[in-house]
This record gives C-alpha cells, structure tokens and sequence, in this order.
C-alpha cells in the first residue's frame, strides 16, 4: 500500500534523531504535527526500504526544487548520512543520480507533466501513462484537454506491448534516456491498465472517457468496466448497499459466488442476511461440493454486474473508487 505524506514525514523524522527533528517540527502548524506525530506514535518498527524511499523521494524534490533549503544536495546529504550511515547515504545519492528520465517523471507534477504532453502525440502520450502509476496517470489524464482524453484512453486500453522503437521515441521526447539495460520492450495489458488509471479518476472524468470509448468499440468499453470492479470489491460496500445487492442476486448466484470468496467478504455477506437466512447458504454452499472455476466466475459476474449498476444509479457506494469524498 502507497505511503500518504503525513507517514512519510513520520518516517523521515523518526530517522534524523530528536534534534533535527525537533527543529523540523517546530515551523509546522499544530494540525500538521498532530498527525505527523501520530502516525510517529504507532511505529513500533520501519521497514529500512521505505526509510529509503523517503530519504530518496527528499533527495530528489530538493534536486527538482521542489523543496529550498540553504543547505541543498549537502544538507540532504548529512540528513542522509544521520539517517542511515554514510554508505546507505552513498547508495541512495547513487541511486538517486542514475534515475532515468522516465522514472523522473514520478516527481513532476501531474498539470506541468500534461502540459509537457499536450503537444505530443495521442500515441506518446498513451505510451508514457502506461509508465506511470495508476494514481499518477489519472492525475495527468485529468487536467488533458477533453477532446484527446478518450482517444488517448482508447490507445492506453489497446497496448499490449510497447516495442522497443517506441520506447526509443519516448526517450527523445523526454530528451534523456531510458535506463533498460537489455529490455526489448514491455509487456502490458492495456484493459487493465486503463481501467486502473479510470479507478483513480474521478466520477465525471471516468464516464465521459467510458462513453467517448463506448462510441468507438463497445466490446473494450465493457472489458474495460468489468476490469474496473471485481468481486471481492464488493468488501468496501456499506452494509446498507451489500443488502440492496443482495436483493437483486439470486440465490444460485451467490451460492456459488461464495465458493471462492475472500473469508472478509463472506463475513460481510453473511452479516447482512439473516440468521436463518445464512445458515441455509452456508448449507448450500456445503451440499453444492466441487464446481466448475468458470460456474463461479460467471455467478461473480453477474453479481459484479448488478453492483455495477446499482453504483452508477447512485444507489450504492464503494469505498476507495476514484477520488470523491463522502460527507
């Protein structure tokens, strides 16, 4: 799981030693060190990669500028050094210098990175959101114009391979080069990374790209949107919507459903049916013995189906999609 700013603060100071950490805290505003400081409270151990990837992360926004200090690369160099000894500060000052263009990119950000794209191909810009992480991707694919949105999105979703001559083009446009070593290009499937990127999206945003698709080739519109929602997110819908979805299924559907189901989903399942209710599931569940993996992938679609409708008339939430805040 992505560390959120307040645990990497947490962290990077949990690693430069009281005084430099005091000194840090002191120019923050109270809201700000509560929840640095809680997050610093409920560390019992840190994993040394991701005091790393902080310590890196803080190297590479001063470089960039996205962070001043009157010390620079040396300043950060001591914190570093303090941090984590002077040979893993060398390693990560080495590793921080060798950063291929590409992988820079996950510094820039998303508005001055889409317009960096703007002018480039819808292909190239395809290409490179295929690069990026999914949270990342979605915040660029954002702020493009709307008129090259679903056509980017388009060719985002039919990438299956992105060939070594493409990765050479996207090397001139980033004017640097790729670091990958013997790498004859990349595999990727292109559904999924979309639906990935329209995950992180918002409400808004994620329609009008499935519709601009959907005019073009409904078959990959609903691969993409089958890629977007799977069975076992059905753990992040409040009870209220799991007994709406419940309502709408049948009882042979979520009988096998239940088969392979993850032990928190059946818990939430069987949670809002009734006592009797659940115990017969269970007992079915029992009496129905070995079935075919594809019986229970359809019934799993077919309730994915229904949860899907029901999410885009409003009448269900599932946490963690897009980015929408609930009140």
């Amino acid at each position: 799981m992505a560390m959120n700013g307040y645990e990497k603060a947490a962290i990077f100071l949990s690693s430069v030693g009281e005084e430099t950490a005091s000194q840090i805290l002191k120019d923050l505003d109270q809201d700000i060190i509560g929840r640095i400081t809680s997050y610093m409270a409920k560390m019992k151990r840190t994993d040394r990669s991701k005091v790393e990837s902080v310590f890196a992360e803080t190297l590479e926004k001063v470089n960039s500028g996205d962070i001043s200090h009157g010390g620079g690369e040396d300043y950060v160099k001591k914190i570093l050094t303090k941090g984590l000894g002077n040979e893993n500060a060398e390693r990560i000052l080495e590793m921080v210098s060798k950063e291929s263009p590409l992988e820079s990119l996950k510094w820039v950000n998303p508005k001055t990175l889409s317009s960096f794209l703007v002018t480039e191909h819808p292909q190239t810009i395809a290409l490179i959101l295929c690069l990026l992480e999914a949270e990342q991707a979605a915040a660029v694919i954002e702020v493009l114009p709307e008129h090259i949105r679903g056509d980017v999105a388009i060719r985002v979703a039919t990438t299956e391979r992105i060939p070594e001559s493409a990765l050479i083009e996207i090397e001139e446009v980033l004017k640097g080069q790729l670091d990958i070593g013997k790498d004859k290009g990349k595999v990727f499937h292109g559904t999924k990374v979309i639906a990935e990127i329209l995950n992180h999206c918002e409400r808004n945003t994620e329609q009008k790209i499935l519709e601009k698709i959907e005019g073009q080739n409904n078959t990959m519109a609903d691969a993409i949107r089958e890629l977007m929602l799977v069975f076992d997110d059905l753990e992040k819908v409040d009870d209220r919507g799991i007994q709406l979805v419940l309502k709408e299924i049948s009882t042979e559907d979520l009988t096998l459903a239940l088969k392979t189901a993850s032990d928190p989903l059946k818990l939430k399942i069987f949670k809002n049916m009734s006592q009797r209710a659940g115990q017969i599931l269970k007992e079915e569940i029992e009496a129905k013995g070995p079935v075919k993996l594809s019986d229970v992938e359809k019934a799993q679609q077919n309730i994915v189906k229904i949860a899907r409708k029901l999410d885009e008339d409003g009448k269900i939430v599932i946490a963690g999609r897009g980015k929408e805040q609930f009140v």
